[in-house]
């Protein structure tokens, strides 16, 4: 790979944006008022002319179809650019591997009183790559969402709005169903969707498959491998939404499931809780499953548990933020006998740990002190250091996306390896994003023991323009 690291974070620092300003809270892909799943916004106040400010964007926010004001339109519209370089991927194991991922993703809301219909199509690319094309990096020009939906009054400020079609899901912190916003195609679900909000509560029943994506155009279909369905429930503990809990149930099928044990059909039900809050400078995320099923003709008896605790120096110069994350999560404890204790996440988010982790959240256990700095209104520093050991000593390590990384057949060592990770953002328009980051993996005994153990540096930029 004929790039220096240091010099290429550099030049994506000053070239190349990423994502939207965050709100303050435990979520940083979230903007005040734009939105990853872009559904969820409601720009029907700008209907009264005394609430808009004039940004140029507002007139395609609301566009009026009639004059009672009960049939409008809602567009925009993401544009990114996202560079990654990888020098001793995998720590050696696999090639040097450097791309450019591009990705257009305009999208219309249609509003007809209590009836809406939502299309956002997405044009996607990458460049500078000569390895196979993975179904994250490009799906070429396909329909990414697609729904329709209808809202029922229910009761005083009770509705429910139900949708069937092809979205893109997010439920509780993506520890199990997210969006995975940060690679190049986003994970979108074909199904339907029933969500309860009331005053203090809200109840979101779904049942859905996901996208399988290929590198050719409108030829995303329906997984035939996988579904989802369950309940997931949150009841806020104050009317600004900020502070609550959550409990939730999520059934799994998986017809050809791999784990280090083997492969076979697997059934899993998960069951969850969730406490968490933000009062603006204290901001916690407790969440703790439990997972059981079947597994080939074994059974399935797994577990986790994640925290997220920070605290916001809000007057303090700079602002500084410090935060501790935690994350246990059950591996298998003897892979000849009938049980799998390896915890399966699903689909969690892209950015499961570090912003680019190799490892995700099956067998594993996590510590992340970090620390935050707003030197600027616009520009966030940041930087983080991550410990990762194996939950079980006879269980791999695995991706994100599940599948094997190495395996644990062949070592009886805990450590994994240390992680630091520096990046930075600057939110140079409200619609403009532009942010850089660099990281540093150090294997431990494990992967010296296992395989090729050079230390993984990687780096990455992204540009992000989103109305």
């Amino acid at each position: 790979m004929r790039w220096s690291f240091a010099s290429v974070a550099a030049a994506a620092a000053t070239v190349i944006p990423v994502t939207a300003h965050a709100q303050p809270g435990t979520d940083v892909t979230r903007a005040p008022t734009l939105t990853v799943e872009r559904y969820s916004e409601d720009w029907s106040h700008l209907a009264d002319p005394d609430l808009r400010t004039g940004r140029w964007t507002e007139p395609f926010k609301y566009i009026e179809l009639d004059k009672n004001a009960s049939v409008y339109l809602t567009t925009g519209v993401e544009a990114r650019s996202r560079f990654e370089g990888y020098a001793n991927t995998d720590w050696g194991a696999r090639p040097d591997d450097s791309y450019v991922w591009h990705r257009l993703m305009p999208y219309a809301d249609l509003h007809a009183g209590k009836v809406r219909l939502f299309a956002q199509p997405i044009l996607s690319a990458i460049s500078d790559v000569d390895r196979p094309k993975a179904p994250v990096d490009t799906t070429g020009v396909d329909i990414l969402q697609a729904f329709a939906e209808v809202e029922l009054d229910i009761a005083a400020r009770t509705s429910l709005r139900i949708s069937a079609g092809r979205k893109l899901l997010s439920l509780g912190a993506g520890r199990l169903i997210d969006t995975r916003y940060g690679p190049n195609v986003p994970q979108a679900f074909d199904g339907s969707e029933a969500r309860l909000t009331g005053p203090t509560y809200q109840i979101t029943a779904i049942y859905v498959r996901p996208v399988d994506t290929s590198p050719g155009g409108f030829n995303d279909r329906t997984s035939r491998q996988k579904a989802v369905w369950g309940a997931y429930a949150t009841n806020w503990f104050k009317g600004d939404r900020k502070s609550g809990i959550d409990l939730y149930y999520l059934g799994y099928r998986d017809a050809a499931a791999v784990f280090d044990q083997g492969a076979d059909k697997q059934m899993i039900h998960s069951f969850g809780a969730r406490l968490f809050g933000d009062t603006g400078k204290l901001h916690w995320n407790l969440e703790t499953l439990l997972q059981r099923g079947t597994f080939g003709d074994g059974r399935v008896a797994a577990w986790g548990f994640a925290s997220e605790i920070g605290y916001r120096f809000t007057q303090t110069s700079l602002r500084p933020e410090i935060a501790l994350t935690t994350d246990v999560i059950s591996g298998d404890h003897d892979p000849d006998d009938a049980t799998l204790g390896t915890f399966n996440p699903m689909f969690p988010r892209g950015s499961y740990f570090a912003s680019q982790a190799p490892i995700g959240p099956r067998n594993i256990i996590h510590i992340q002190p970090s620390a935050t700095i707003h030197p600027h209104e616009a520009v966030t520093l940041s930087l983080k250091g991550v410990a990762y050991w194996r939950e079980s000593r006879h269980d791999g390590i695995y991706a994100i996306p599940g599948f094997l990384v190495r395996s644990g057949r062949h070592s009886d060592a805990r450590f994994v390896g240390k992680q630091i990770e520096f990046a930075m953002a600057w939110q140079a328009t409200p619609e403009l994003n532009l942010s850089a980051s660099m990281s540093s993996f150090a294997p431990g005994r494990f992967i010296r023991e296992t395989g090729p153990a050079r230390t993984m540096r990687v780096a990455g930029g992204m540009a992000n323009f989103r109305f």
